[in-house]
């Protein structure tokens, strides 16, 4: 009677074992799985421009990350227009479903040319970026209409190994040149961790635009020195924009010192049919 009875607890004992362990693994399997595939949103894939760097996109990370959106904010490496487009294309091949893409400043140049009929790109947004026609430079672009002063404020380039040239923004001018709506504490920042680009990606020529396919929005700074807003006026017409914002007193970095504003229309981008 008594091993008829451990036979019995024994045998409970392992249906439990074994519930647990079905229960632990699908625990798990929620866990590890894509937040893609959890909520059904779109990724959104962040490329940072020229003089910035990935971490310029934390404040709209934040945002979107705290509502569930998958986030990547590619290196971008500020090389060349088409290579560097080819580097975020070979990025969005990894992603899984569809895909919201963001540009801002140089950047913007960059993602009209990496989607190479990459149909899960579902929307672009241009953050203060270019959205370039073909055979248009970031260079001709910037001064198509007054406003700019980008050019007196770049220190002296610096030579590359291969005949090329790095540019830079000189620290005691980027405060009020790239970000003058930030606290001057976080501009220095800025300015100490900056990119350099090289010098002939602005007058390397745009290919085929996405945007010309793809739904695109476009948010700017009115205040924007390195991009008049002018500029980005024309190029959010150009392109249809399905919506812009210009956003007031802005600087160049809208997404830093604005990134609710930038976070919003980018969910406005995600959730469009």
């Amino acid at each position: 009677m008594n091993r008829f009875i451990r036979k019995n607890h024994i045998h409970l004992l392992l249906i439990t074992v074994l519930s647990l362990v079905v229960i632990l693994i699908s625990s798990l399997g929620t866990i590890i799985q894509p937040a893609s595939a959890q909520g059904n949103k779109p990724t959104v894939v962040l490329v940072h421009g020229a003089f910035a760097e990935s971490a310029s996109w934390n404040g709209v990370l934040s945002k979107l990350i705290a509502k569930g959106y998958p986030t990547v904010a590619v290196a971008n490496p500020l090389r060349g227009v088409k290579s560097d487009a080819d580097y975020v294309a070979s990025a969005l091949k990894d992603v899984k479903g569809s895909i919201v893409l963001v540009g801002h400043s140089y950047g913007g140049s960059v993602i009209t040319n990496a989607v190479n009929n990459n149909k899960n790109v579902k929307a672009l947004v241009y953050v203060a970026g270019f959205a370039p026609e073909a055979g248009e430079t970031a260079g001709e672009l910037s001064g198509r209409y007054p406003g700019s002063t980008l050019l007196p404020t770049l220190a002296p380039p610096v030579a590359l190994p291969d005949g090329g040239k790095d540019l830079y923004i000189q620290q005691s001018k980027f405060h009020a040149q790239f970000a003058a709506d930030l606290p001057t504490s976080d501009a220095k920042l800025m300015a100490s961790t900056q990119r350099p680009i090289v010098a002939a990606a602005f007058d390397e020529a745009s290919g085929a635009p996405a945007w010309k396919s793809t739904p695109s929005w476009f948010i700017y700074g009115e205040r924007d020195l390195n991009i008049p807003a002018a500029v980005h006026a024309f190029m959010a017409k150009r392109a249809n924009s399905k919506e812009t914002v210009a956003v007031k007193g802005a600087s160049h970095v809208v997404m830093i010192s604005h990134p609710d504003a930038v976070a919003k229309l980018i969910e406005h981008a995600a959730i469009a049919k």
